[in-house]
């Protein structure tokens, strides 16, 4: 089951991987086959194990010669954050909540 989702959140992520072009996905997968970045399986459990919450986008960049794993999530409070995720460590480089406009 957890494979299953897994596998549905990476085809669902894959259009914000490759941010709507074809060479921007090439490039993401060839990271990942290379082993410069962690599967997005890793990194959704390092996110959900953060944040107690359900992630509803995803994407990858590269930012001054390393990948980025960019994730929103809804909390188990309700609030949207915002994660930065190094893409070959795993390691959280940054969080930030989003904040409601009334």
């Amino acid at each position: 089951m957890k494979a299953a989702l897994a596998l549905l959140l990476l085809a669902l992520a894959l259009p914000a991987l490759a941010d709507g072009n074809d060479r921007d996905h090439d490039r993401a997968r060839l990271a990942l086959e290379r082993g410069e970045v962690l599967p997005l399986g890793d990194i959704l459990d390092i996110a959900v194990a953060d944040s107690d919450g359900r992630v509803i986008e995803v994407e990858l960049e590269r930012d001054d010669g390393r990948w980025i794993y960019e994730l929103t999530l809804i909390t188990s409070e309700g609030r949207l954050m915002e994660l930065e995720i190094d893409g070959a460590t795993g390691r959280i480089l940054d969080r930030d909540f989003k904040h409601k406009d009334h």
